[in-house]
């Protein structure tokens, strides 16, 4: 016997088509649908600055940087979620123009209600993306940064970055001071 799905279960299909036209963003997590809230000053200054950095540091390569507002599909768990900063050097995700497939590095800007979240169940879904290599977790409320990578064997590991520390971005081979991204906040 099988379950009936949640009374308020929407199919990715009409998930895509409603998510077009709204006012709002909305996450999808196999059939449910969050609406998300907005960012904080620091939220929005901190991805402005490492999509910027980023963006200048890939130009030509074939790599593209995207900020909030576009949609990463992760396939094995039917879930779209709007990253704060996502980078694909996938030739596949050209072809997509409302969603990418195959991000390598995701980053995500942390909230207090939304920390538990990125660092929980919304990790265990990106680490089924094959492509992804990188995901950032960055706290708007301290100088840290974290940066959870996977290496040859696919295990995950977690390098801390603390004031005075260069980030490495090895996906995009991407270094800058921690003290860069929180230009203009705090």
């Amino acid at each position: 016997m099988i379950a009936d799905k949640s009374p308020n279960y929407i199919s990715k299909e009409d998930y895509l088509s409603y998510e077009e036209d709204s006012a709002i963003k909305h996450e999808y997590i196999d059939g449910e649908v969050y609406a998300m809230a907005g960012a904080s000053d620091a939220h929005v200054t901190i991805a402005l600055n490492l999509a910027s950095a980023l963006r200048n540091h890939v130009r030509g390569t074939g790599c593209r940087v995207y900020m909030a507002d576009m949609k990463t599909y992760v396939e094995a768990s039917n879930s779209y979620y709007y990253p704060d900063v996502m980078v694909t050097c996938d030739a596949r995700d050209r072809e997509l123009s409302n969603y990418k497939k195959y991000p390598c590095l995701i980053v995500e800007v942390l909230s207090p209600k939304t920390e538990a979240f990125d660092r929980g169940d919304k990790f265990y879904n990106y680490r089924k993306l094959d492509t992804l290599v990188e995901y950032v977790l960055i706290s708007q409320n301290h100088q840290r940064l974290d940066c959870f990578r996977r290496n040859y064997e696919g295990i995950w590991t977690l390098q801390f970055y603390d004031p005075g520390s260069e980030i490495n971005l090895e996906t995009v081979d991407f270094r800058t001071s921690l003290e860069a991204l929180y230009e203009d906040v705090m």
